[in-house]
């Protein structure tokens, strides 16, 4: 990713309803987990997750390939390293958590990171990632984002399977709001990572929070989430 879009992402991502919906998901997931460990998040950008992991008492290490996240982490005093997810700089076993959020679409050789993930992972440690869902939404925000592929359900199963995770649950995401990010996607010529009017912002953070109430999971997104774990 362009260090212009991690920049952009890192200033946004506090306020937006997108990444905001994001980090709830990711505290709801790791609140389930029980005591918190050692945790590391895989291409953190401006380290938004990162900050929710430390909130929730995880001990946590942020590993990202562009020089220009890991500065932005490291200035919001996370503990960051420079680290290329198909060749993680950590030994087997190191971590009871890993968060790749927004991560595998970026990596050509996707296998490689899966297994890096599985490596790093103690046994029964937990898997959390997140893709952009469905080739049918491929647009100019894909090619901006440097994204090789966007996933269906069938793709990123057999891309964790194959590393040896064992997956737990994999469901939909922004289902809701899919026919409008659809008919807004055939219309792009740039990145989506931009900050919407304050009102827009909140509507479009009361749909997105209406799906944890909601039946929603089973049918069609705009992305993808996966919870897997390292067989003991």
């Amino acid at each position: 990713m362009r260090s212009a879009e991690i920049h952009r992402m890192a200033d946004i991502e506090e306020r937006h309803w997108w990444f905001r919906e994001k980090r709830n998901i990711l505290a709801r997931e790791i609140r389930r987990l029980g005591p918190p460990g050692r945790a590391l998040d895989i291409g953190a950008a401006g380290g938004g997750n990162s900050q929710v992991l430390v909130e929730h008492g995880w001990d946590t290490v942020v590993g990202d390939i562009s020089e220009t996240a890991v500065d932005i982490a490291r200035a919001r005093g996370l503990n960051a390293v420079h680290a290329d997810a198909r060749d993680l700089p950590w030994p087997d076993g190191t971590f009871d958590l890993v968060t790749a959020f927004e991560i595998l679409e970026h990596i050509e050789e996707d296998h490689l990171a899966a297994a890096e993930i599985f490596r790093v992972l103690r046994p029964g440690g937990t898997a959390l990632i997140t893709v952009p869902a469905d080739m049918r939404l491929w647009s100019a925000h894909d090619e901006v984002a440097q994204h090789f592929r966007r996933y269906g359900r069938e793709g990123l199963a057999r891309c964790v399977e194959g590393a040896g995770l064992v997956i737990d649950e994999l469901w939909s995401w922004n289902v809701l709001l899919r026919p409008v990010a659809a008919w807004h996607r055939r219309r792009a010529t740039g990145s989506d990572v931009v900050a919407p009017p304050a009102w827009v912002n909140a509507c479009l953070t009361a749909i997105v929070a209406a799906e944890r109430h909601l039946p929603v999971r089973s049918l069609n997104g705009v992305s993808l989430i996966l919870r897997a774990h390292r067989a003991p």
